[in-house]
C-alpha cells in the first residue's frame, strides 16, 4: 500500500515537473508520510479479515455513483455525497445486525471508484472490474492502516488502477 502511495505522489511530481512550488511540497508531504509510517504501527500483530460478504456491496456503491456522476450528468462528487448518504442509513435498518454495521464503509469505497470519470471508467464492466479488485483488497487490509485516514479512497484507487493495467495489457495483447 505504501507503493502505490509513492507511484501517486511521483506522478503527481512528474506531471507538475515545472513547478518548484510542486515539488516542494511533494517532497514534504513524503516526508510526513515516512514519519507516519514508521511512528504509527500500521496494524495489529494478529491479522484480521474482512468477511467476504461485506466486499461484496463495493459493486452496489461502485455502480451507484457511477450511475449518478455519468449516467445522470450530478458530477463526481453528488454521486458519492447520495450514495455515502444513504449507505449511512442501513445499519438503522436493523441496529442490532453487526454485518449492517460493516456494510456503509464498503459501499462508500465503492462510491469512490463510481467517483472516476468517462476517461478512465468508459462502462459498467470497468466498474465492476475495479470494483473486484477494491473488493480483494478490503478483505486482506481489514486490520491495515488501523487509525489513519484515507483508507477506502487509496482502496478504491488500487482498484481503479489495477483495472487500468488489465485494460492495458488486454489492449496491448488484441484481447
Amino acid at each position: 500500500m505504501v507503493a502505490i502511495q509513492v507511484l501517486f505522489l511521483f506522478m503527481i511530481v512528474r506531471e507538475n515537473l515545472q513547478s518548484n512550488i510542486v515539488c516542494a511540497v511533494v517532497i514534504v508531504l513524503s516526508a510526513l508520510m515516512l514519519v507516519a509510517h514508521v511512528k504509527q504501527p500500521l496494524h495489529y500483530d494478529d491479522h484480521l479479515y474482512e468477511h467476504i460478504l461485506v466486499a461484496l456491496w463495493i459493486p452496489v456503491g461502485a455502480v451507484s455513483s457511477y450511475y449518478i456522476n455519468n449516467k445522470l450528468g450530478l458530477g463526481p462528487v453528488i454521486g458519492a455525497a447520495t450514495v455515502g448518504l444513504i449507505a449511512s442509513f442501513l445499519p438503522a435498518l436493523n441496529q442490532k445486525s453487526a454485518y449492517l454495521k460493516h456494510l456503509p464503509p464498503a459501499v462508500y469505497c465503492g462510491a469512490f471508484i463510481g467517483m472516476s470519470g468517462v476517461k478512465v471508467a468508459n462502462g459498467f464492466l470497468f466498474v465492476f472490474a475495479a470494483s473486484f479488485f477494491a473488493g480483494i483488497l478490503l478483505v486482506l487490509s481489514k486490520s491495515l492502516f488501523q487509525g489513519m485516514g484515507g483508507k477506502l479512497g487509496l482502496l478504491a484507487f488500487a482498484g481503479v488502477v489495477m483495472a487500468s493495467l488489465c485494460l492495458f495489457i488486454m489492449s496491448s495483447y488484441g484481447l
